[in-house]
C-alpha cells in the first residue's frame, strides 16, 4: 500500500506541470518599431555627467515559427564636467531562432566618430545547455560557457510568462553578444504588480493606441551582473514597463555613475506576417 501511495504521488508530481500548461496561451510578441528619447535621470558624481541627450530606435520582427529579428541603435551625447562632450553610437542586429536555441549577432560602435572593431558571430546552445559561440569579426575565434544561458528574446518571453503567473522574481544567465561577445551575464528580474489594460495613469500618446490599451503590463527591473565579480554590484540595470506583447515604455538605464530615462516618442505596430501557432 505504501509503495502504491508513493508511486501515485510521483505520477501527480510528474504530470502536474503538463496539466498546468493546458489552456495557457503562449507568449506572442508583436512586430513593432519604437523610438525613445533619452535624457539624464541621475548623475552620481560632481565630476561626472552634467547632462545627457540621445535616442534609441528599435525594430522588432518575426515570430516563434520564423525566428525573431532585432535592429537596435542607441546614440547618446554626454556632457562631462571635466571632459567636454562625448558622443557614443551603438548599433546591433540579431536573429534568434524561434525555439531559442541559436542566435546570429552583429554589432558596431563609435565614440566621438572613432570606429571600434565590430563583433560578428553565431551562437548555439547544445543539448546539454552549454553555449558555443563562433566569431567572424574582429577575428576568427570561439567562446564557450556552461550553465544553460538563454538568448535575449527567449529571456523576455520567459520573463513575461513569469509575470503572467504572478511570480515576483526571475533569475537567468543571459548571453546577448554584447561588449566583446565573451560575456554571459547573471540577471535578476524583479516584477511589480500587474497593471490591467485601460488602467488609469498618464502614458505617452504613442502608448495610448489599441495594441497597448488592450494589453496588461508589469513594472520590471532587470539587473545584469558580470560573472566572477566579488562585489556583486550590477554592471547595469534596466527598468521598464513591459507589456504582455513585448513592447516597453518608461525606460530607465542605470549605468552606476549615471542613469538615463527613455520616453516613448513614437510606436508603429506592424501587422503579423504569418499565422504561426507556436
Amino acid at each position: 500500500m505504501r509503495s502504491l501511495i508513493v508511486a501515485t504521488a510521483l505520477s501527480f508530481a510528474v504530470l502536474a506541470p503538463a496539466w498546468a500548461q493546458v489552456g495557457k496561451a503562449p507568449v506572442r510578441l508583436v512586430p513593432h518599431r519604437a523610438v525613445y528619447d533619452l535624457s539624464l535621470l541621475r548623475s552620481g558624481s560632481t565630476k561626472g555627467v552634467e547632462s545627457a541627450r540621445g535616442r534609441i530606435a528599435m525594430e522588432f520582427g518575426g515570430d516563434a515559427c520564423d525566428g525573431y529579428t532585432v535592429k537596435y541603435r542607441q546614440v547618446t551625447v554626454l556632457d562631462i564636467s571635466e571632459g567636454g562632450s562625448r558622443t557614443l553610437d551603438t548599433q546591433t542586429a540579431t536573429y534568434e531562432s524561434g525555439d531559442g536555441r541559436s542566435m546570429r549577432f552583429k554589432s558596431s560602435s563609435t565614440t566621438q566618430g572613432l570606429v571600434r572593431e565590430g563583433i560578428d558571430g553565431d551562437a548555439q546552445l547544445r543539448p546539454d545547455g552549454s553555449l558555443d559561440v563562433r566569431f567572424k569579426q574582429p577575428r576568427n575565434d570561439t567562446f564557450a560557457a556552461t550553465g544553460q544561458p538563454v538568448f535575449p528574446t527567449e529571456h523576455m518571453k520567459r520573463l513575461i510568462e513569469k509575470a503572467r503567473d504572478g511570480e515576483r522574481t526571475y533569475s537567468a544567465r543571459v548571453y546577448d553578444g554584447s561588449d566583446d561577445g565573451k560575456k554571459v551575464y547573471e540577471t535578476l528580474s524583479v516584477i511589480g504588480n500587474r497593471i490591467e489594460p485601460g488602467a488609469a495613469g498618464a502614458v505617452e500618446e504613442p502608448a495610448r493606441q489599441e495594441a497597448l490599451a488592450k494589453s496588461p503590463r508589469w513594472p520590471v527591473t532587470i539587473s545584469y551582473f558580470e560573472e566572477g565579480r566579488a562585489d556583486r554590484e550590477p554592471a547595469y540595470t534596466i527598468s521598464l514597463e513591459l507589456y504582455e506583447n513585448g513592447i516597453a515604455r518608461a525606460l530607465k538605464l542605470d549605468y552606476g555613475e549615471f542613469a538615463l530615462k527613455g520616453d516613448l516618442k513614437s510606436l508603429e505596430v506592424q501587422p503579423v506576417a504569418s499565422a504561426c501557432q507556436r
